[in-house]
């Protein structure tokens, strides 16, 4: 089936032709596009600034808009901008003129929307950046993008009655510990209030019945984009899914593994049925 792509800056749109579903999958984290400027104002190097990427989702989800779904992908990285962190989050300790306590305990750790660390706690500046430059990197990523997902939704919603929003991401393998029982899937709804409960059952059923061992809730239950876009009294549900990176990259080097093809069709399976959940006419089945 023959897809548009419509880029911008700061994302590209994979719109299928036709549109047959009111699913919204986004890959906020997998964008690897590291301005020049910004990896010269580093002090890490570009593999270890590359470690709070989610690598390669978007790639394992390329089939989605064989399914009448659509996909919209970030093109800048989590280091760069975090979009999933909402714009006023933003760390007093990396950017100038920002009160101190302002941006909330996610920017007090590191993890703003302009990231002052990236995996294993690495400081990715020597020292802080000025505030016109955090909002450069709002006004050129963050904004465009957060503009274009509401549109979106707002549109399936109109168009098919409920619109989902499916938010993909990777997590690093030892994020599933206890070490008793690892988790391959984990869904967030931010633990009932962004997904209707037949919404979050179906999913659960298409990744356990695809094979993979799924947990809800623990440890990622979800942070902005699914606060900001959950309203399921409203027609409007997102469900956050992690899927664990050693399943198909080798995360020291950020690299696929040599089964990367197969294991993406795996998830094209998987996306299919998820597509499925929001067709013209249909409403979720109740939970067995």
């Amino acid at each position: 089936m023959p897809q548009a792509e419509l880029s911008s800056p700061a994302f590209r749109l994979h719109l299928p032709e036709p549109l047959s579903s009111g699913a919204v999958f986004a890959s906020p984290h997998s964008g690897r596009f590291y301005p020049p400027d910004f990896i010269d104002a580093s002090q890490l190097d570009l593999l270890r600034l590359r470690s709070s990427e989610d690598a390669f989702v978007d790639q394992l989800l390329g089939a989605v808009p064989d399914h009448g779904a659509t996909l919209i992908e970030a093109l800048y990285p989590r280091a760069y901008v975090d979009l999933n962190r909402g714009e006023d989050e933003l760390d007093p300790a990396l950017i100038e003129g920002v009160a101190r306590g302002s941006g909330g305990s996610r920017a007090a750790m590191g993890l703003g929307v302009i990231p002052r660390v990236v995996a294993g706690g690495r400081e990715i500046f020597r020292g802080r950046i000025p505030r016109a430059s955090a909002e450069a990197r709002l006004n050129g990523v963050w904004r465009p993008y957060h503009a274009q997902l509401q549109a979106l939704m707002q549109a399936r919603r109109a168009q098919f009655g409920r619109a989902v929003l499916f938010d993909v991401h990777s997590m690093p393998s030892e994020a599933t510990t206890p070490r008793s029982r690892v988790s391959e899937i984990v869904l967030g709804d931010r633990f009932g209030t962004s997904a209707r409960a037949e919404t979050m059952a179906q999913v659960e059923a298409a990744f356990r019945s695809a094979g993979f061992s799924v947990a809800r809730n623990t440890p990622f239950a979800g942070a902005y984009i699914v606060s900001r876009y959950g309203r399921p009294t409203a027609g409007l549900e997102v469900v956050q899914i992690e899927i664990s990176r050693a399943l198909y990259m080798d995360e020291e080097r950020v690299e696929p593994l040599p089964h990367f093809e197969l294991f993406a069709h795996l998830i094209g399976a998987v996306t299919a049925e998820l597509a499925d959940l929001v067709r013209a006419g249909a409403e979720p089945l109740a939970a067995e």
